[in-house]
């Protein structure tokens, strides 16, 4: 036991100096950004746990603006791309180009080649396009015609959808939203952020200046201390618990028998346990807390509970369904 003790405390001194440049960052961010502190928070989990983001929000809410400048605050390679119903996956990963002067063909790399991609309204764009894009999420690699091309490190694919305009639009399937680490649902700033973006970017040009603090090496640096960060097997099996009570609510004491048609899958499991250390980690702790778990719970289970006709009928949400587990599974 002593030897844990020791071994934790190295772990937070290690965490402690290693995670300050993320502040940094996030205080960089917040030149350009007003509000938004979870998006910017959890954006920097994301990046830490290795996962990509789904976010949603209705538009003018700087969901660009806050990733681009994220991006700048990295020294990373930054691509947006906006996915319109006309799409093609070369116009995506790329595609082969004939060159008569050898008679060879050559691969052209596209756009997704890059470290932080914004995949501006990922629900307009086609099956094969979001399929592609699912290739370079998961594997992270693409293939172009016979060659196979490792993603850069770090790659992260933040992608926004607009949840009142459904025209034109192909609804994500179950299965690429579950690759999403989380799911972030922005809402509208308070007055008083609002009067802040006003005196900010009510100019034709407003101040945009980020400071790079950090390197993508930085980052590979960090997720290595994240993967030591110590937690207790009683917050891996609280995890567990969470996840086992949205696949059976009844054996779980939780009341919410008959609102879930689907519970999560085990990348919860995985997406939880990855998201509360990077948690940690940001506040300079080298162990995780319950208050970890609960902090990014909600956007880990949200987009894996599927719930039934009867839950919308009775206008259910998964927040709701998620919110009622964390309320009756016990805290360790």
């Amino acid at each position: 036991m002593a030897t844990t003790q020791l071994d934790v405390k190295q772990i937070g001194q290690a965490v402690e100096s290693a995670s300050e440049p993320f502040r940094r960052l996030n205080e960089q961010i917040h030149r350009v950004i007003i509000g938004q502190n979870d998006l910017v928070n959890k954006m920097l989990i994301g990046l830490l746990a290795n996962g990509h983001l789904l976010i949603e929000g209705v538009p003018g809410l700087a969901k660009t603006l806050t990733i681009s400048t994220m991006a700048r605050g990295i020294r990373a390679k930054f691509q947006r791309l906006q996915f319109t119903p006309d799409l093609l996956p070369a116009d995506l990963i790329g595609t082969q180009i004939y060159r008569p002067q050898d008679g060879e063909f050559a691969v052209k790399k596209g756009p997704i080649f890059a470290n932080v991609i914004l995949a501006d309204e990922i629900n307009r764009a086609p099956a094969k396009v979001q399929s592609a894009l699912l290739e370079a999420m998961q594997e992270r690699q693409v293939t172009i015609g016979r060659d196979t091309f490792k993603m850069d490190d770090p790659f992260l694919v933040l992608a926004t959808q607009n949840p009142i305009e459904q025209e034109g639009t192909y609804p994500l399937p179950e299965a690429q939203v579950d690759r999403f680490v989380m799911k972030l649902l922005i809402g509208y700033p308070t007055k008083q952020q609002e009067r802040q973006i006003l005196e900010r970017m009510g100019s034709t040009k407003p101040t945009m200046d980020v400071d790079t603090v950090m390197e993508p090496a930085d980052i590979a640096r960090a997720r290595q201390l994240v993967d030591e960060i110590y937690m207790d097997n009683k917050i891996k099996d609280y995890i567990v618990e969470l996840v086992y009570a949205t696949r059976e609510p009844l054996a779980a004491k939780v009341p919410v028998a008959g609102l879930i048609q689907y519970g999560a899958s085990p990348r919860a499991t995985i997406a939880l346990t990855l998201t509360a250390k990077a948690s940690a980690f940001l506040a300079g702790r080298g162990y995780v807390t319950p208050q970890d778990v609960k902090d990014v719970a909600m956007d880990v289970l949200r987009h894996r509970v599927i719930i039934t006709y009867e839950a919308e009928a009775e206008e259910k949400t998964s927040d709701d369904v998620v919110r009622a587990i964390l309320e009756h599974v016990p805290v360790p």
